[in-house]
């Protein structure tokens, strides 16, 4: 028995040991995703010809939902880790607007495709679609849309269970609220249908903008191409979050095999379906878009970018001059 007490200990300590060291890199991740994220704020804030433009609106929305998301989602990995108990109300709130920004960035990936329809298959309508007006509807559309699911678990949680229920404390998990098995498969139902109805959205998208490239001229092929590009990584933006919501329920069935299992597979889940979605944002419009890449490079660098780049010019403009009037003077 005492072996076994001995065993266990070691085991314990191990344990501790690796997960503190997965703690401390899930934090350096979301620091790193964080500043990139604000850096590309800023960027978008600094320049009006992005806060008109439909497109970067929408990428803009996804930073600010996404960068809330991590710092939620990070507060709560660290609540679980130190099993710190909060009372069920501001648990509910929490889980509520953790399931609220979870769906916000998979509805804004399907207006982004449509945007992207839009502007490639119909060009001539595009301004008038996404005019001002129609762009604060369509964002409004999706706040709603997002709040449907996390307004129908908090709400019938609350229904089911007792008043002096929600005055106890709890290790806050958005599991601890499908206090019964009903509520469970509604909620898998309801994100079915939503995540069905936006495949549908990018498969429609894709196969339009496929057609148009095929129909057009030399000219316009390069950009129908990148527009194809930006909805296949939009694709598999979708398919990352889509496991996000599948994961937990994969998470209880390994944890009545293996402890250990489940520990690992969470973590794996937490950078993979969590973290890497949300990294995919900054590289497809930061990096890709080259409009926006010029304007954040100069920010990024404090505008020193700038000062290189004209000090490399005048260095190749005297060279090129010494070098015509180098043959000349011998």
């Amino acid at each position: 028995m005492q072996n076994d007490t001995g065993s266990n200990g070691v085991i314990v300590n191990y344990f501790s040991r690796t997960l503190n060291e997965k703690i401390l890199l899930v934090q350096v991740l979301v620091g790193i995703f964080l500043y990139v994220n604000s850096l590309m704020i800023f960027t978008f804030l600094k320049k009006e010809a992005f806060r008109t433009d439909t497109r970067y609106v929408l990428f803009a929305q996804t930073l600010f939902m996404d960068s809330f998301l991590m710092i939620l989602t990070d507060l709560a990995l660290i609540g679980n880790y130190f099993q710190f108990p909060i009372p069920w109300i501001p648990c509910c709130v929490f889980c509520f607007l953790m399931s609220w920004l979870s769906l916000v960035t998979p509805l804004t990936l399907a207006a982004m495709c449509l945007e992207r329809y839009v502007a490639i298959c119909m060009p001539l309508r595009h301004a008038d679609i996404s005019s001002p007006r129609n762009r604060r509807r369509g964002l409004a559309i999706i706040w709603v849309i997002s709040t449907l699911l996390p307004t129908f678990t908090v709400v019938s949680f609350i229904s089911l269970v007792p008043p002096t229920f929600l005055l106890t404390y709890v290790v806050c998990s958005i599991e601890m609220m499908y206090v019964q098995a009903w509520l469970n498969h509604a909620h898998n139902a309801i994100l079915l249908l939503y995540f069905s109805v936006m495949f549908i959205i990018i498969v429609f998208t894709y196969v339009s903008i496929f057609k148009a490239a095929q129909a057009a001229s030399s000219d316009n092929k390069k950009s129908t191409h990148k527009g194809l590009r930006t909805i296949i990584l939009h694709a598999f933006q979708l398919l990352l979050c889509l496991a996000q919501f599948v994961c937990p329920f994969v998470e209880m069935a390994i944890l009545k095999i293996d402890f250990m299992l489940f520990i690992n597979f969470r973590y794996s889940h937490f950078i993979v379906f969590l973290i890497a979605p949300r990294c995919l944002s900054p590289l497809i419009y930061g990096l890709r878009d080259e409009k926006f890449y010029v304007v954040l490079r100069h920010y990024a660098f404090f505008g020193l970018d700038t000062v290189v780049l004209s000090l490399l010019s005048s260095e190749n403009i005297k060279f090129r001059g010494r070098a015509k009037t180098g043959p000349l003077q011998s």
